[in-house]
């Protein structure tokens, strides 16, 4: 059975709206500007967590501490 050309332009039509859709949807995902934002909210948000947290502070008073001893010294 032949498609009519009605069919094949509406088919066309829809191939390009998805098409169009697809691409804005990338040209989102992909901007510079949203992907550096998601990496800050991820860095802060594992920054955030307590055993992180902790473990930096206690690496800086060690840090503070041996230079202190190399300062008395």
């Amino acid at each position: 059975m032949a498609r009519d050309s009605e069919n094949i332009e509406r088919e066309i039509e829809q191939a390009r709206n998805e098409l169009a859709q697809s691409l804005d949807a990338l040209a989102v995902r992909a901007n510079p500007q949203r992907l550096a934002e998601d990496a800050k909210a991820s860095a802060l948000a594992t920054l955030n967590k307590p055993v992180v947290r902790y473990s930096l502070v206690g690496v800086g008073v060690v840090v503070i501490a041996v230079i202190i001893k190399k300062v008395v010294s």
